[in-house]
């Protein structure tokens, strides 16, 4: 049998490359998954809505209303 290169091997009489460290990065899914999630956490607890006061402003009648009738 031939002599096999630095960083492959030999399965069934092929040679195949070594498999890379996997170097920390995201797949796919796991994008979708954090997309999901952030989606899902603004549906429940919002980003916003803790900052605005609770109290609602009364509309002010405009110009245009007659007044007093």
């Amino acid at each position: 049998m031939a002599k096999v290169p630095d960083g492959y091997h030999v399965v069934r009489r092929h040679i195949r490359r070594n498999p890379r460290p996997s170097g920390k990065k995201l797949s796919g899914w796991m994008i979708a998954r954090l997309i999901a999630g952030v989606w899902l956490w603004s549906q429940m607890f919002g980003f916003g809505e803790a900052s605005t006061p609770d109290t609602q402003q009364t509309p002010s009648p405009s110009l245009s209303a007659a007044a007093g009738r």
